[in-house]
């Protein structure tokens, strides 16, 4: 069996500034956004013509971390950890040590998009369109950031699995690596399958739809090897807080599907 290696939370220290690890993949997810949005503006003359630009991406990156930062916090305090945070108030500042929520953030970047389309005078799916590609690879890179700082770690699994690791934190028991589940399923696998979707001409509101419902699928299923997190519907193995609050999007996803090609978004 493998043993995760407890890396170091803390990547590099300049006297009392300490640069950690998790800080760092969210530099890089917003990075790679970045990268890959102007990638699409210049590479696809149709998004030119209907008035995108590298200035604009330049926004979209500002209002977005503003969205993942304060909704994936608010997110992890409210669905997950509501009684600790009430507890521990001035915890809710201390992002550097990990505790952020995919479905707040996902909240908080749907929010912070309705800002900018007002301001932009864009559709609000317009914008969710073009930059639903742009999010599973920084998805990616969070969870690598779970995984180096030991947390979010797998159910049970068979010590016969050649990949079972054991996570000296939390015991001595081989478990399932589902952080890098995760980084391969939600973000790699998303981001292929939503880049090929999307390399098309689709109507407005497809390609928000495909990322729902992929993302929400893909993290259904890796919930089954995740240990299950005891937020506020309590703990269960069965159906987790996760699959709860994937389940939505799921939905949703099928209704913007159905609803844009029947061209009534």
């Amino acid at each position: 069996m493998l043993t995760h290696p407890q890396f170091d939370p803390v990547a590099l220290s300049l006297g009392p500034l300490q640069v950690h690890w998790y800080g760092l993949m969210y530099l890089a997810a917003f990075l790679q956004f970045w990268w890959l949005g102007r990638h699409r503006i210049l590479g696809h003359p149709q998004l030119s013509a209907a008035g995108w630009s590298v200035r604009q991406l330049d926004d979209l990156l500002f209002y977005g971390v503003l969205g993942v930062i304060a909704g994936g916090r608010l997110g992890e305090v409210l669905f997950y950890q509501p009684a600790y945070y009430l507890a521990h108030p001035l915890q809710i500042l201390a992002v550097w040590q990990g505790g952020m929520s995919f479905h707040g953030g996902f909240l908080g970047v749907l929010v912070a998009m309705w800002l900018y389309a007002r301001k932009a005078g864009r559709s609000w799916l317009e914008i969710t369109d073009f930059i639903a590609p742009l999010v599973p690879l920084g998805l990616a890179a969070g969870r690598i950031g779970n995984f180096i700082n030991g947390e979010l770690w797998g159910r049970g699994a068979d010590p016969s699995l050649p990949w079972a690791m054991i996570f000296p934190s939390v015991d001595q028991l081989p478990r399932h690596p589902s952080q890098l589940y995760q980084a391969g399923l939600e973000g790699v696998v998303l981001f292929v399958l939503l880049w090929l979707y999307s390399s098309r001409a689709r109507p407005r509101g497809a390609v928000s739809g495909f990322f729902l419902v992929g993302y929400g699928s893909l993290r259904w299923l890796a919930e089954y090897f995740r240990s299950p997190d005891d937020g506020i519907l309590g703990l269960s193995y069965t159906v987790s807080m996760g699959q709860w609050l994937s389940l939505p999007m799921v939905v949703a996803g099928v209704a913007f599907i159905v609803l844009a090609h029947r061209q009534r978004i």
